[in-house]
Order: structure tokens, then C-alpha cells, then sequence
């Protein structure tokens, strides 16, 4: 079974919530808005729960 990662579609605001948020600090912002580091991220979801935006969904990661 696929580990769950998180990424961010269009729609991200610049709020800067899920950089704040993320226990990993996985997540930077950039010109085209929040970035998640794969390697880094936990799979724990609080960055989605907390995106006002609804801009990061979950995604399966690449089976290794």
C-alpha cells in the first residue's frame, strides 16, 4: 500500500498557514505559492486540514 504525501494545486492564497503548521517543516513558500518537500513530508495532513483554501490534497507517494 502507497504512503500518503500531500501537494498543493493552484489555488494556494500565499497564507503562509501550512508553513506554520507543519510539524515537519516540509513546506516553503515560493512565487508560485506553498511548496512541499516530499522527502520531507509526514503524511499527517495537518497542513490540508488547515489550508483555508483547500489547496493541498493528499496523493499516494511512488512505491519504492
Amino acid at each position: 500500500m502507497a504512503e500518503i504525501i500531500y501537494q498543493v494545486t493552484q489555488g494556494c492564497t500565499f497564507c503562509n498557514t501550512c508553513v506554520l503548521e507543519c510539524p515537519a517543516q516540509a513546506i516553503s513558500m515560493t512565487a508560485q505559492g506553498a511548496r512541499i518537500n516530499p522527502a520531507k513530508c509526514r503524511g499527517c495532513g495537518i497542513c490540508a486540514e488547515n489550508c483555508a483554501s483547500e489547496a493541498i490534497q493528499p496523493v499516494k507517494a511512488e512505491e519504492k
